[in-house]
């Protein structure tokens, strides 16, 4: 595993356990330009009251407005979960280079598992993709996350 995509990935779980003291789903999404970290996400959905705000979305409106630029070419994703269709769209659509992937989503999944936006020939763009990062970190998060809430 790369030393820079284990460092990275890790800074999204980070972002992911934040998600999680405010009640929503525990993904994390770190955006980085040549070794720099330009835009932080987590899951907002509840606290935020809106359902676009998914870690991959949140990090992407973070970067371009650091950047004061929406296209982010040479951007590097590392996502804690397997984006779904609306942030795999998303990335697409902000021409993001590469996507670091922990957990995979087989139920929702739109890089690999169900679809693969980031990887179809007949769309605008193409991403360069990496999968299983820190998964059984990722994976764990999502469990214990879950699990608690059906114990209550």
């Amino acid at each position: 595993m790369d030393v820079d995509d284990e460092r990275f990935m890790r800074e999204a779980l980070n972002a992911a356990k934040r998600a999680a003291t405010h009640d929503d789903v525990p993904v994390g999404c770190v955006l980085v330009e040549n070794g720099v970290v330009i835009g932080v996400g987590e899951n907002r959905r509840e606290v935020d009251r809106d359902p676009t705000a998914h870690a991959e979305v949140v990090a992407l409106r973070a970067a371009a407005s650091s950047r004061a630029r929406w296209r982010m070419d040479g951007v590097t994703a590392y996502v804690t979960l397997e984006p779904c269709v609306m942030c795999a769209g998303a990335l697409l659509n902000a021409r993001v280079s590469r996507v670091v992937i922990g957990a995979t989503d087989e139920k929702a999944g739109a890089v690999g598992s169900r679809y693969n936006l980031l990887s179809d020939p007949r769309l605008l763009h193409e991403a360069s993709l990496t999968y299983d990062v820190l998964a059984p970190e990722s994976a764990e998060l999502l469990r214990d996350f879950f699990g608690e809430r059906r114990d209550e």
